[in-house]
């Protein structure tokens, strides 16, 4: 089989991946990309859906591509795109992707191993690449969060949000769903304006407040991240505890106001400081289901909207390496540069969130994530 040889070897093609192989070019790092492009985005999240992010969201280290060029270069006055469509941020995608002429090989990596001083990765043709560094970015698809009792529910009843993504569906259907930050009362949403029946959203905090919010504040941590190597772990625990607070506020107990006119009251019950106390399948289709309250539902599906957790062991691609690599709750240890406890092997975006601060679970952290981990492989502190 073909084998090739690279510097860099970028695992992912989503946003942090590309940030990094942009920065990494930028540098005159040979740099390879190997990954589906967008996949997560392409493919677990709805076409129909809105982002939380705004023009100032961008991709790029140099501060050259942003999205906010991105919709110059396109016409369209940013206050024109709020909300903003998920099919638009792809569209950037692809376009800083051309910007930054980077080439991707469109496969899987199946197998990452250690060779000579470097690594060699395995793809799904059988491909073969040589690196000196491995970058992992490969997103959070096998990082769903699911509770232990969806294990009990028939086949085909229960799915995460990121595997439901097509609501033709749900018309007439009966849905609960189960969690309540911005993606659960979405998929609410979506349903309704599908046709669902009924639609019951359960969680266990209060009722968000539907409101318009600011994520400035989340400017100036970045900042500190990209000022102060290894600012995050420097803090005190009580400080990392209030930043943690502060983002629970604004991401799960505020939710976007534009979702309120689509979630009619006659369609989509709101259950707060409530669980699921009981699962049972019924002769019919669907489950009944009790909730702690007392309330007795028979839905046709569930749908986990409850986030994800990392799990290295869930990227079967790792499995010559994991045994090396120190962990903290499913976490990778991170150094000040995103390089593991196996030299050379860097992890950026949602694994790195334990040593870098919840922003590296966002597209935000993408430009300064892309930064700090080009200079520790540059050697720059």
């Amino acid at each position: 089989m073909a084998e090739s040889r690279t510097s860099l070897l970028v695992i992912g093609a989503g946003p942090y991946g590309v940030a990094v192989a942009a920065a990494a070019r930028a540098e005159g790092i040979d740099t390879l990309v190997v990954g589906r492009p967008m996949a997560f985005w392409r493919a677990h999240m709805p076409a129909g859906m809105f982002l939380r992010s705004g023009p100032d969201w961008h991709l790029d280290a140099a501060t050259l591509h942003t999205f906010a060029a991105f919709l110059e270069h396109r016409g369209i006055d940013p206050t024109d795109v709020d909300p903003l469509p998920i099919a638009l941020f792809l569209e950037y995608a692809e376009w800083f992707v051309e910007q930054k002429a980077l080439a991707i090989h469109d496969e899987l990596v199946t197998r990452l191993a250690r060779a000579d001083s470097g690594f060699e990765a395995e793809l799904q043709s059988g491909r073969r690449i040589r690196a000196e560094r491995v970058v992992c970015a490969t997103g959070i698809a096998r990082f769903q969060r699911l509770p232990p009792w969806g294990a009990a529910l028939p086949d085909g009843v229960a799915t995460h949000t990121s595997d439901f993504v097509d609501f033709a569906s749900v018309r007439d259907a009966r849905l609960l769903i189960v969690g309540g930050r911005q993606s659960a009362y979405e998929w609410a949403a979506l349903a309704a304006d599908h046709g669902a029946a009924r639609v019951d959203v359960v969680h266990r905090h209060p009722t968000p407040r539907f409101e318009k919010v600011s994520w400035r504040f989340v400017d100036a941590y970045v900042d500190s991240t990209l000022a102060e190597r290894g600012w995050w772990r420097r803090l005190p625990a009580e400080r990392r505890h209030a930043i943690a607070r502060e983002f629970w506020e604004v991401g799960r107990l505020t939710l976007e106001p534009w979702l309120t006119p689509r979630l009619p009251a006659a369609r989509v019950f709101r259950w707060p400081e409530t669980v699921v106390a009981e699962v049972k399948p019924t002769t019919a289709r669907g489950v009944a289901v009790t909730l702690s309250r007392g309330e007795a539902l028979e839905v046709d599906r569930v749908i986990f909207a409850t986030g994800y957790e990392p799990r290295l062991a869930d990227l079967p691609y790792l499995a010559p390496l994991l045994d090396e690599i120190q962990q903290f709750d499913g976490f990778p240890a991170l150094d000040e540069g995103f390089q593991s406890s196996v030299r050379g092997l860097h992890f950026t975006g949602f694994a790195a969130t334990r040593d870098f601060g919840p922003f590296f679970g966002f597209t935000k952290g993408c430009p300064a994530g892309a930064a700090i981990l080009v200079d520790a492989v540059m050697g720059r502190a």
